[in-house]
């Protein structure tokens, strides 16, 4: 069995469930990817596996 631990991608609280990542690291990040939840309270960037989670009471069409 191996030592090493896997770091858990960073999740992200957000009141939309529109939204985009860049990977928030400058030129180091990624491109910019547009993404939708959809029916789900959260959603994974495809480039930086980070998790956007719906905040608990925002608006659920997240339309404004």
């Amino acid at each position: 069995m191996s030592d090493t631990v896997t770091p858990v991608p960073e999740t992200i609280v957000v009141t939309s469930r529109r939204l985009w990542c860049d990977g928030g690291e400058g030129a180091l990040g990624h491109p910019r990817v547009y993404l939708e939840m959809g029916e789900a309270n959260f959603v994974e960037c495809p480039y930086c596996d980070r998790r956007f989670v719906l905040k608990d009471g925002a608006d659920e069409a997240g339309d404004h």
